[in-house]
């Protein structure tokens, strides 16, 4: 089937499966987070890991209850996706952003020409912020493309529309991202997902050395954008979240790679910190480790090498 025709498929059976009552697809998320703990799947060992490395001072039954949140927290931000992509982006922001804290802050840096990159964590709901920021104005929004062409074409479906640019995470996009902001336009990058080896430095995030991308800091200390940090929190019972916008540390545009890339993660680790179970910690976060320390794999096991 043409990848295209596959796409606009699942496009429409995401639509149908989004209409079902509120109180249905949370109740699914719940029982999707119960499955994936009962049958120790990916996500529950991963986060499993995650957790030990990342809050070493939690007891065992601290970190299995936090475990269970986050999952159930996890399962709850792909239903809530699902439902922003099969919705208008202006119906989504006026029935779900209840807050909006640093709106002006953004629109004053974006009117001053000088270009603007939003570093955005894996944190609360990453979709409805993407949407927030293109009512705003034009943005280039930078995603790792999936390998499977029709899973491509589906989120040029759900994350395309008026003022958004979505930029492959791949050798040219440099290049364009430069051209946006030299221009005085905004990007928006999720600062905090592993690079390839060779892609970046190692700078601690949650006390472990972690493999963090370069690209915010080259783009800042090369055109002189101004960095911000972005989010949109879950507040409410319901798809009610609370957008932020704040200022980073102004060495996040150190010329200095892991000056950069330490300033940069402390600040991703001050928002995931809000609420841990809001954080997507079912991605493994560390799995390159820093040449010439002897450290493994920390989620390889016998049964589960990779």
């Amino acid at each position: 089937m043409n990848p295209h025709r596959k796409a606009r498929l699942v496009y429409r059976a995401t639509t149908l499966f989004a209409r079902l009552p509120w109180p249905l697809l949370r109740g699914f998320a719940r029982a999707l987070a119960w499955t994936w703990v009962r049958l120790d799947a990916r996500e529950s060992r991963v986060t499993r890991r995650n957790l030990e490395l990342a809050y070493p001072e939690l007891d065992a039954p601290a970190r299995d209850r936090l475990q269970r949140e986050l999952l159930r927290s996890t399962a709850l931000q792909a239903i809530e996706t699902l439902r922003l992509w099969s919705r208008k982006p202006e119906d989504n922001l006026r029935l779900h952003l209840k807050e909006r804290h640093g709106q002006a802050l953004y629109d004053a840096a974006l009117a001053s020409g000088k270009g603007v990159i939003v570093a955005a964590p894996h944190y609360g709901n990453w979709e409805l912020l993407n949407q927030w920021l293109a009512s705003r104005g034009q943005i280039a929004i930078v995603y790792k493309p999936p390998e499977d062409e029709a899973s491509d074409a589906f989120l040029q479906i759900v994350r395309g529309g008026h003022n958004v640019q979505q930029v492959r995470a791949e050798g040219p996009a440099v290049r364009q991202l430069f051209k946006v902001l030299k221009d005085g336009g905004a990007t928006g990058i999720l600062p905090d997902q592993q690079p390839k080896a060779g892609d970046g430095v190692f700078a601690p995030f949650f006390g472990v050395e972690a493999l963090t991308m370069t690209l915010v800091n080259r783009l800042a200390e090369r055109t002189g954008a101004t960095v911000l940090y972005g989010w949109c929190e879950r507040v409410g019972p319901g798809m009610q979240f609370a957008l932020h916008v704040e200022p980073s540390d102004p060495a996040v545009a150190d010329p200095d790679p892991r000056t950069a890339a330490t300033a940069l993660n402390a600040g991703l680790e001050r928002i995931a910190r809000r609420d841990p179970t809001q954080y997507q910690w079912t991605y493994k976060r560390y799995t390159l480790r820093p040449p010439g320390s002897d450290e493994v794999d920390p989620y390889a096991t016998e049964e589960h090498p990779h």
